[in-house]
């Protein structure tokens, strides 16, 4: 016969219980809204993928057919220049704060700042750029739009260069030192060298991250119905796009943004995949 249970123990036995039952209740509730939105995504958008949602642009109000050719070369331009500014900045400053920052007031600022504005809201960067940017120029462009989204980015490859930076271990710091090799060049071909699968997930979660935005667009791109790849001129872009035809009553109109938006979902799932296996990768080796 088995000796009586402790109370104590059955008490905390059942508490734990209940929050091993909770945490799966939550976990079940959360992943079938996600698989919901999914297969809703994918059950409307594939129908619209063609080959003339690439090759045409976007229709005019009323007609058939169309596409989202203007829009997806608009998203990749102001994309693909916001990343080649905020990589280069976001990683020098994440070197400085890692390797020269530790007791400086300047870099304790810095975080502070950078902390601000990675839950700053997109709008609010996105009306910032617009006064300080679209007011004075007096017309939206694709630079606005790209100075836009690489503020977002900027904080993000800041955080994780710094993140990553101080995980290196101090012997291999101080091994350099040994060896007379000068701070700059410790800090660039020691512990950055270190750390590079760390230093591009960073970067291409911030890529994930900038690819959706659409508030900071709305105010500085804005956007164009025909093709133009001129930066100094109102673009097109698909999430402005996607905005834009969702509301409409149009039904090749909402078809388009559902495609658009099945891209950018697959699209920002890709860059998060790849993210978390470079991460994984260096982990392992």
């Amino acid at each position: 016969m088995k000796p009586p249970m402790n109370p104590i123990y059955r008490k905390r036995l059942w508490i734990h219980r209940g929050g091993i039952a909770l945490s799966f209740l939550a976990m079940a509730i959360g992943i079938f809204f996600l698989m919901w939105i999914l297969s809703t995504l994918i059950i409307k958008g594939v129908g619209a993928l063609s080959i003339a949602m690439f090759t045409s642009t976007t229709p005019a109000p009323g007609s058939d057919g169309g596409g989202l050719m203007n829009a997806i070369v608009g998203s990749l331009l102001m994309v693909g220049v916001a990343t080649g500014l905020s990589t280069p900045i976001g990683i020098l400053a994440g070197i400085y704060l890692a390797e020269y920052g530790q007791e400086s007031r300047f870099a304790q600022i810095t975080r502070f700042v950078t902390d601000i504005m990675l839950s700053a809201p997109s709008i609010v960067i996105g009306l910032f750029v617009y006064a300080l940017y679209v007011a004075h120029a007096k017309h939206f462009s694709g630079w606005a739009g790209s100075f836009a989204i690489s503020l977002i980015a900027i904080p993000v490859v800041v955080r994780t260069t710094d993140n990553m930076l101080n995980l290196v271990p101090t012997s291999l710091r101080e091994a350099a030192f040994a060896l007379g090799a000068p701070r700059w060049k410790v800090a660039t071909m020691v512990r950055l060298r270190a750390v590079k699968a760390g230093v591009v997930t960073g970067v291409l979660l911030a890529l994930a991250r900038i690819s959706g935005e659409t508030a900071p667009l709305l105010f500085t791109a804005l956007n164009n119905q025909f093709f133009s790849a001129n930066m100094n001129a109102p673009m097109a872009n698909l999430p402005g796009v996607i905005y834009q035809f969702a509301m409409s009553p149009y039904e090749n109109w909402r078809s388009l943004a559902w495609g658009g938006a099945l891209l950018i979902t697959f699209s920002v799932l890709g860059l998060n995949i790849l993210s978390r296996t470079l991460f994984n990768q260096k982990l392992q080796s």
